[in-house]
């Protein structure tokens, strides 16, 4: 049960407010309050039940928002209301998060919100993206469509994100595996070593000294690496909130080496398909610009998304202001080009993307190839490194034997 601040209307016309506890829904506030002869004029729930859910996005998924666009789209295609649709996914959810969130946004639709006010309460889990393609299917009167072309979009979206995923999967394991290895040395196998350079009474050479004191501030002094680690997360988090060093981060993000290529066809990728879905589903092209800048959550191309706004307001042809910049590929260039010729633009960059996303499936398992010899070298390069470190008194004292 739900508590709602609502105001009605008497049969006098007399408007009044009041809160109302224990309340299934807005759908039962409104006959409770028509029996006793008043009309509910708007109603919403406390906002002490939304700060509650403050944190709800966190535990809906990627895959659960596809599925709702994809069921979505189909029952307002077979032609259900939005409010009946919205319900019926909302009873079969198994995600108490995701339970709550579409019951907000059906009852915000019947009381009279647009479909866009709705789902954008709920920007955290509904991308800029699809709030867009919500608006543009209900002014254009294509819901069905607009739903379906989101759907397919956000699929493209997650299968990429696995792809970049997976490429940066192997290099994050193997140096997991590489710590677990050093940390182990250094917990059971050095100290055994340190009692025997001590019996031995040999010179320690200046690798070993270092191996030794690290192992001792691993075994001792553990503790001391904590505050480091949580600082660097704290850093992290305010470089990602500085507007200023996450413009420099995002931009070192599309030059970096081995990885820079990837992530700038990722987030050209990104940006040309938000784009033309959405001037395929009706939009404006500066207001597909502004959405795809926005999705693509990046500092530079969000900046060349409003140079393009500007270029294309006074008059110059897509395809032109697209060529002025090195970061999109002349194929999507070249299609760009043909689609606006003839008069099928979202249809030409579409083919453009698709074409994009196999040669960033292509890129990926070249790096996979490259990465996993290169990993491999390093984490043996690191070990053989500290059992020399370890035998070096053993040779020298072996040495003076003879």
């Amino acid at each position: 049960m739900a508590v709602y601040e609502y105001i009605a209307r008497d049969d006098k016309g007399t408007r009044f407010s009041g809160v109302y506890t224990d309340v299934e829904n807005v759908r039962t506030l409104k006959e409770d309050l028509s029996k006793m002869g008043d009309m509910l004029v708007n109603a919403r729930r406390q906002k002490a039940s939304v700060r509650e859910h403050k944190d709800i996005h966190k535990k809906i998924k990627s895959d659960e928002i596809i599925a709702f666009a994809y069921e979505l789209a189909g029952m307002c295609s077979a032609g259900m209301s939005i409010v009946k649709s919205i319900e019926t996914v909302e009873n079969q959810s198994e995600n108490p998060a995701f339970k709550y969130v579409l019951s907000d946004i059906r009852e915000s639709i019947e009381t009279g919100s647009t479909l866009r006010n709705a789902f954008e309460k709920h920007k955290e889990v509904f991308s800029a993206f699809f709030v867009g393609m919500i608006e543009a299917g209900e002014t254009g009167g294509k819901l069905s469509e607009a739903l379906e072309k989101s759907a397919i979009y956000l699929e493209k979206q997650a299968e990429i994100k696995r792809k970049v995923k997976a490429a940066f999967a192997y290099p994050v394991v193997v140096g997991v595996l590489c710590i677990a290895v050093v940390t182990a040395l250094m917990l059971f196998v050095i100290p055994v070593f340190s009692k025997l350079y001590q019996q031995l009474r040999v010179q320690l050479p200046v690798p070993t000294q270092a191996l030794l004191h690290i192992s001792f501030v691993v075994r001792e002094r553990w503790w001391a690496v904590l505050p480091v680690i949580a600082v660097c997360y704290f850093l992290m988090k305010w470089v990602r909130r500085n507007p200023y060093l996450k413009a420099k981060w995002d931009v070192f993000k599309l030059n970096m080496p081995i990885f820079g290529r990837l992530n700038r066809m990722v987030v050209v990728s990104n940006f040309v398909r938000t784009f033309t879905m959405m001037v395929s589903a009706g939009v404006s092209l500066i207001r597909a610009l502004e959405i795809a800048s926005v999705v693509a959550n990046n500092a530079k191309i969000s900046e060349i998304a409003k140079e393009l706004e500007r270029s294309i307001e006074t008059g110059n042809p897509v395809a032109a202001s697209l060529k002025n910049y090195d970061i999109f590929p002349p194929t999507i260039v070249q299609l760009a080009a043909s689609g606006e010729e003839a008069g099928v633009l979202s249809e030409m960059l579409s083919k453009g993307v698709d074409f994009l996303d196999r040669e960033i499936d292509r890129v990926i398992k070249s790096l996979l190839l490259k990465i996993e010899p290169v990993m491999t070298l390093i984490m043996g390069a690191i070990v053989g490194l500290i059992l020399t470190a370890v035998y070096l008194p053993m040779f020298d004292y072996l040495s003076h034997l003879k």
